[in-house]
Parts: C-alpha cells; sequence; structure tokens
C-alpha cells in the first residue's frame, strides 16, 4: 500500500469522525473461560488461546503467559503503526524489526514479598530499522509511532479500570452454617 491508497482510504473515516464523533467511538472486547488446570480459554479472532501461568510462577510453559501476550500487543500495535506511519510520510522501509522487553519480580504475584509491586516493571521497546530515510525522517517516525500507538499511549496514560462479578449459576444451599468456613483474605492467592 503506498501514501495515497492510505489516504484514499482513511480520509472518508476521518471525515465522518469529524463530522460525528460518536461514530468514531467503538468499544473491543476480549473473551475468556477457565480452562484445564490454571489456565483461561481466550477467544481471539484466530481461534483459541490457552494462558496458563509463567514458569517461575508455577507453570509448565506450554501455554501462553499474559505478561508476554502484553508485550505481544505492545509489538504488534507499534508494528502496524509504524507501517501506517511510514506509509503516510512516503518512508520506505525495507525491514523493521520490534522487540519489547519488561522486567517482572515473580515474587510480587506470589505474595512472597509484600513490599515488590506485582506486575510488569519498565518495559522497553525497541525498533530496529532498514531504510535510507534521514535523521530528521526517522525521528518524526518514532514520535508519531509513539504518538499514535493505541497500546503505547494506553500503558503510557492508564485508563480506569474496573472489574465486575455477576452469578451466571445457581448456587445450591449451604448444609449448615457451623459446616462452612469463613473466607480468609490474610495472604495473597497466587
Amino acid at each position: 500500500m503506498n501514501a495515497e491508497e492510505l489516504r484514499s482510504i482513511q480520509a472518508p473515516l476521518k471525515a465522518r469522525y469529524r463530522e460525528s464523533a460518536d461514530a468514531a467511538l467503538i468499544t473491543l472486547r476480549a473473551q475468556g473461560r477457565l480452562g484445564e488446570g490454571v489456565t483461561c480459554k481466550l477467544e481471539t479472532g484466530k481461534g483459541m488461546a490457552v494462558a496458563g501461568l509463567h514458569p517461575t510462577g508455577g507453570g509448565d510453559g506450554l501455554n501462553a503467559c499474559s505478561g508476554d501476550m502484553l508485550l505481544e500487543a505492545l509489538v504488534a500495535c507499534a508494528g502496524v503503526t509504524l507501517n501506517a506511519v511510514a506509509t503516510a510520510l512516503g518512508i520506505t522501509l525495507r525491514d523493521a524489526r520490534l522487540e519489547a522487553q519488561a522486567d517482572l519480580d515473580v515474587r510480587g504475584t506470589l505474595g512472597v514479598a509484600k513490599d515488590v509491586p506485582v506486575g510488569l516493571q519498565r518495559i522497553r521497546l525497541h525498533i530496529t530499522l532498514d531504510t535510507d530515510a534521514s535523521e530528521e525522517q526517522l525521528d518524526a517516525l518514532l514520535r508519531l509511532t509513539e504518538r499514535y500507538c493505541v497500546i503505547f499511549q494506553t500503558l503510557v496514560h492508564p485508563p480506569s479500570l474496573d472489574i465486575t462479578r455477576s452469578a451466571a449459576m445457581a448456587r445450591a444451599p449451604a448444609a449448615s452454617a457451623s459446616a462452612s468456613k469463613p473466607f480468609q483474605t490474610d495472604e495473597p492467592i497466587p
């Protein structure tokens, strides 16, 4: 695809969104169900994916790690954005390689050390380009890729995040109040 083809596809969309901001608002969705063992089956556009624990957290390494999937989403989004920006700017890229890395101290998610945060720390995205573009063009390319990459911007400016629940299945009545154990939350449950 060249810059003119990209503009011809995007121009009517941009015009529509300028006329009606509501038309530009979409809701993305992901769905999953508990799988065997400690896994979650995800419905993707390309079939089912199974996510499980990373081996450092007790997994067998046979299933996708959600931390890796987050980095993969960053690489995918940055790659598509980079390609679109290069096309729009008329920059020829013979090739581009993107690599994302993040540090994770699993003591946090396993509840081993309460002072260790749960989550990825220090995410790094490195892009290697094969191009004859000038330094000025490359600076613009990377600046605009960072600016328009949805996943990058979501990580830089985290949105509000909510969790809700509903009861989908009827529960059997408890045998007796004395037979039930209270749920304890003293320690994290990995």
